[in-house]
């Protein structure tokens, strides 16, 4: 099944199976509330019943728990987002990661001298730059890769490293506007992405998830 965005009725009812809206929810009341649904609509609980159109019904309503399930999984990894008005990081999931690697592939030969200023010219192995617009985000190079060129196309590799106070939002933002229209693609944490901030932001997420009490 394909995953798509929450729409009113997927947040009303998950408001009325799990007992609070998808905002308030919490990662471990989330996936001990989807158990719980799990045991109790089962159709096999309803076979004693030896009503067809129990056990019709018993299905649907388990069908329904379990593609709102995959929804919320998606909403909790940063998949599918809610509007932008409402789009708030859900209860107690924060983002957080020491060192993800990232490589940009560009044909473009300055880009690597003009991705932090003429500062990047002193940058070596370990030295690091601080991301503005962030408490805590810096991006540190990787000196000892100077890119394989395959045709015009070179790689410039670069470690992030961010915490639970900074916004991947920000991160992005700066990030996208410094390589926007000069990067061919983008490999961020082993995938393969295209230089589109939505796509950025879903690929950072995802291996910074942190669960609750992390």
């Amino acid at each position: 099944m394909q995953t798509t965005a929450l729409s009113t009725q997927d947040r009303e009812a998950i408001q009325k199976y799990f007992g609070k809206s998808l905002e308030e929810l919490t990662i471990k009341e989330f996936q001990q509330a989807k158990k719980d649904l799990r045991t109790k609509y089962h159709p096999d609980n309803f076979e004693k019943f030896e009503d067809e159109t129990i056990r019709e019904m018993a299905t649907e309503r388990f069908q329904q728990i379990e593609y709102l399930t995959e929804k919320m999984e998606a909403y909790f990894e940063g998949k599918i987002a809610l509007p932008r008005d409402e789009n708030r990081r859900p209860q107690n999931v924060f983002y957080a990661f020491d060192g993800m690697k990232i490589e940009i592939l560009t044909s473009d030969k300055d880009l690597k001298y003009d991705l932090f200023g003429t500062f990047y010219k002193w940058l070596s192995l370990g030295d690091q730059f601080k991301i503005p617009n962030t408490p805590n985000a810096y991006l540190f190079m990787d000196e000892s890769h100077r890119g394989t060129r395959i045709g015009y196309q070179e790689t410039i590799r670069v470690y992030l490293t961010f915490g639970k106070e900074d916004s991947i939002e920000n991160i992005v933002d700066w990030f996208y506007r410094h390589i926007e229209g000069r990067a061919n693609g983008l490999l961020i944490h082993g995938q393969k992405i295209e230089v589109d901030p939505a796509a950025m932001l879903m690929a950072i997420r995802k291996p910074a998830l942190l669960m609750e009490g992390a």
